[in-house]
C-alpha cells in the first residue's frame, strides 16, 4: 500500500484548476504575500511620526512667539524656586530642619542680605551707577570728536551702524549714540529693574510659591501627560531641575570671583568707580562668553580717560581674569555642576537673544542647560563602534 505526501497547493496554477479547487471545500488556500503591507505600514508609521513631530514643533513655536514674555516670566520664577529649594534642602540636609523652617530661614537670610546690601553699598553703588553713566557719555563724545577728525577714525564711522553710534542708517546726532546705549544696557541694569519692579515682584512671589510646594506644581504638570509617559516624564522633570540647580550654585560662584577680581584688579590700576565696575562686570558674567565682553567695555571706556597705559593694563587685566575663568575655576565648577560646547552656549543665546530678545539672551544659558539634559534622558547614549 503506497501512500501520496501532501503537497502545497500551487499558487500559479491556471484558472481551469483554481476553479476545480473552489469547488472542493477541503482544498488548502493560498498564502498570502505580507510582504508589500509590511512596507506599506512601515512608511505609513514613519510618515505619521514626522507629521505629529513637526505639527509639534509647529504648535510649540507658535506658543513661543504669541507667549514668550510669559514664559520668560515662567522660566524665571521656575530658576527662582530652583534656587530656593536648593538652599532649603542643603539646610535640611546639614541642619535636620523641616523645609517649610528651611525655607523660611533661606528666605528670610535673602531679605536680610539684599537689606543690608542697600543699606551698606546701595547709596554708593547708586552714585558710582550715575556716575559710571556720565562718564561713559563724556568719554562716547570725545572718543567720537576724536575719530571724526582722523580719516580712518571717519572710515569706521561710515562703516557702523547708527545704533551703535556711527553714521549708516541716519546720523549719530539723531539717535541715541553709543555711549547712551552702553550706558542704558549696562550701567543701566538698577534702573532698569526699578521700571520692571512688577515684573520683578511676579517672579519673585510666583518663585516663592513655586518653592514652598514644589510638589503641588509638579504633580499638577504630570497629570497632563499621559498615563503610560508619566514615569520617564517624572525622571525628566528631576533631571531638568537638578541641572538647573547645579548650573544656578557653579555660575553664583563665578560671577562673585569674577566680580571681586575685577573690582580690586581696577582698583589697584586706578580706574575710578571700580566698585560699580565690579558689580557690572559679576552681574554681566551671568551670561557666558557675552557678558565677558559687555562687562568689560565700559571699563575699557573709563580707562581711555586715564591714557594709553591704563587702558593697555584694564585690557591685561581682563584677558587674565577671563583666562583664569575659563581655565581654571570654570572646569573647577563644571566638575560638580553643568559642563556645555562653548558653541552650543554661543549659538544658544544667538537663538533665544533673536526670539525672546534681551530677556531671552539673559536665561538662555539655564534654558539650553535644562534642554541638554532633557535630550540626554531621552535619547540612548553612544556605544563605542558608534562614536566618530
Amino acid at each position: 500500500m503506497t501512500s501520496a505526501s501532501a503537497s502545497p497547493p500551487d499558487c500559479a496554477a491556471s484558472s481551469e484548476q483554481t476553479d476545480k479547487k473552489q469547488t472542493d471545500t477541503a482544498a488548502p488556500s493560498c498564502p498570502v504575500p505580507e510582504t508589500n503591507s509590511e512596507n506599506s505600514a512601515g512608511w505609513l508609521g514613519s510618515i505619521t511620526h514626522i507629521l505629529r513631530l513637526t505639527l509639534g514643533l509647529a504648535v510649540i513655536g507658535l506658543m513661543v512667539w504669541l507667549l514668550g514674555d510669559v514664559l520668560t516670566i515662567l522660566f524665571a520664577a521656575t530658576l527662582f524656586a530652583v534656587v530656593l529649594h536648593g538652599l532649603s534642602r542643603i539646610l535640611v540636609k546639614h541642619l535636620r530642619l523641616p523645609y517649610g523652617w528651611s525655607l523660611t530661614a533661606v528666605v528670610a537670610a535673602l531679605i536680610a542680605a539684599v537689606a543690608l546690601l542697600v543699606w551698606g553699598s546701595g547709596p554708593a553703588i547708586v552714585s558710582e551707577a550715575s556716575k559710571l553713566q556720565d562718564a561713559l557719555r563724556q568719554q562716547e563724545a570725545s572718543l567720537r570728536t576724536t575719530l571724526q577728525h582722523n580719516p580712518t577714525g571717519q572710515m569706521i564711522l561710515n562703516y557702523l551702524p547708527a545704533s551703535l553710534g556711527g553714521n549708516q542708517g541716519g546720523s549719530g546726532g539723531s539717535l541715541a549714540s553709543l555711549g547712551s546705549r552702553i550706558a542704558g544696557s549696562m550701567t543701566g541694569i538698577l534702573g532698569s529693574a526699578f521700571g520692571a519692579a512688577g515684573t520683578i515682584v511676579v517672579i519673585l512671589i510666583a518663585g516663592l510659591y513655586f518653592a514652598m510646594d514644589p510638589a503641588l506644581y509638579a504633580n499638577g504638570a504630570l497629570r497632563l501627560v499621559p498615563v503610560a509617559q508619566r514615569p520617564r516624564a517624572r525622571m525628566l522633570m528631576l533631571r531638568a531641575s537638578q541641572t538647573l540647580w547645579a548650573w544656578v550654585a557653579g555660575q553664583s560662584l563665578d560671577m562673585l570671583v569674577v566680580g571681586v577680581l575685577s573690582g580690586v584688579g581696577l582698583w589697584f590700576i586706578g580706574v575710578p568707580l571700580a566698585l560699580a565696575l565690579g558689580v557690572l562686570a559679576g552681574l554681566c558674567n551671568f551670561i557666558p562668553y557675552i557678558g565677558a565682553i559687555m562687562g568689560a567695555v565700559p571699563a575699557l571706556l573709563l580707562a581711555l580717560s586715564l591714557g594709553t597705559r591704563e587702558t593697555i593694563m584694564v585690557a591685561v587685566l581682563y584677558s587674565v581674569i577671563q583666562f583664569f575663568e575659563g581655565n581654571v575655576l570654570a572646569p573647577v565648577i563644571q566638575r560638580h555642576a553643568v559642563q556645555m560646547p562653548p558653541a552650543i552656549t554661543v549659538l544658544s543665546q544667538t537663538l533665544f537673544g533673536a526670539i525672546l530678545g534681551f530677556p531671552g539672551l539673559i536665561f538662555a544659558s539655564p534654558l539650553t542647560a535644562a534642554l541638554l539634559s532633557i535630550f540626554d534622558g531621552l535619547t540612548p547614549p553612544l556605544s563605542d563602534d558608534e562614536r566618530v
